[in-house]
């Protein structure tokens, strides 16, 4: 009666609640091995908070990140929880990988890995919440990012319409020049022809008043330039009109891919670019620096503490147990392959026997 009494107040004593059972197992532990170590409940329930609660922020993490790019609520919910059982589960692996009844060094190689890869998963939960922390002002340096493109842009297509239009522009200002040299000449000639008509003394007239010999020459000379520059002005029309189509081409087309390419500036603010500009405003800001710094920090702190206190807690019952298990499951199985092997041997060589038997009464 006193044994059963003893029984039930040990087993009532060990039980361990729901919510510390859920915890453990996040821990990545042995429960049945657990339950009969009630001293290491606590350890390994906190163990296996921190593995929830990084899992937890790692699916936020994701979610914020899928809908900055997706802009979809049910695919980055989707993706959210995905991405955050696998980050629980790779949690759990890397604490229940570690073994602590080995040498401390033997822990430290085990751990080393680990370590490396923690750091890893804590920078990239951290990426996507500094963010969001940040959002307003990594939206304020998006547009700063965005009017500096479109400047760029600007100039870019501005050397271009003068890299294209170069020639055409060339090629009219010789016609241009060509024109003003006919019609400086016509307007020369006019001039002339006034002074002779007024009797205007100079090295080309007269100076006889009226409508004279000179004057006549001078007058078929006005007209005989009026003539060169009309036909000119005729001849090159149509040149013209072609270069001042080719000139508005250029200009229609690199206006076109202008607004084509500011209206994907305008949309410049998917994951990729708020991380540009998140990278810029640490560089810009030694708080923002820093803050950004703690917070990586305070993942990458938060991922590998598991880890941490797995290696720096000292060797409980769990783990002799565990090793106990382990031990037990490996002897069990070398005794399995020496008896077979045994057994084996015995057969074959029962075999020779009864073969050379055989042989002997042939």
């Amino acid at each position: 009666m006193k044994s059963k009494k003893t029984n039930l107040i040990k087993t009532t004593h060990h039980r361990m609640n729901w919510f510390q059972q859920f915890l453990v197992i996040c821990s990545g532990s042995n429960v049945h091995i657990l339950k009969k170590t009630p001293s290491e409940w606590n350890k390994f329930a906190g163990i296996g908070g921190i593995v929830l609660f990084t899992a937890v922020f790692a699916t936020l993490s994701a979610g914020y990140a899928m809908f900055t790019i997706f802009d979809d609520i049910w695919a980055s919910v989707g993706f959210a929880i995905l991405w955050g059982l696998m980050i629980f589960n790779l949690d759990r692996y890397i604490v229940s990988s570690i073994k602590k009844t080995g040498t401390w060094w033997n822990q430290i190689l085990m751990a080393i890995p680990r370590l490396i890869l923690a750091t890893f998963l804590g920078i990239i939960i951290s990426k996507p919440l500094e963010l969001k922390i940040f959002e307003k002002e990594v939206n304020k340096q998006l547009n700063t990012i965005i009017q500096r493109n479109k400047t760029k842009l600007q100039a870019e297509m501005n050397g271009r319409i003068l890299q294209q239009s170069g020639p055409f522009d060339t090629e009219k200002k010789q016609i241009q020049a060509k024109t003003i040299a006919y019609q400086k000449s016509y307007d020369s000639a006019a001039v002339e022809l006034e002074k002779e008509i007024l009797g205007k003394q100079s090295s080309l007239t007269s100076g006889k008043v009226g409508y004279g010999t000179n004057a006549k020459r001078k007058a078929e000379l006005k007209e005989q330039r009026r003539q060169d520059l009309e036909n000119y002005q005729k001849q090159i029309a149509p040149r013209l009109e072609y270069l001042d189509k080719e000139v508005s081409k250029v200009y229609t087309n690199i206006e076109k891919e202008r607004d084509k390419t500011e209206i994907f500036e305008d949309q410049f603010n998917g994951f990729a670019a708020r991380l540009q500009a998140l990278d810029e405003l640490g560089k810009n800001s030694a708080i923002i620096g820093v803050a950004a710094a703690f917070i990586m920090g305070l993942f990458i702190t938060l991922e590998i503490s598991p880890v941490l206190i797995k290696l720096i807690s000292s060797v409980g019952p769990y783990d002799y147990l565990l090793e106990k298990t382990e031990n037990d499951f490996r002897l069990y199985s070398k005794e399995k392959i020496e008896k077979g092997n045994a057994e084996t041997d015995w057969r074959i060589d029962d075999f020779k026997e009864k073969l050379g038997k055989e042989n002997e009464k042939l």
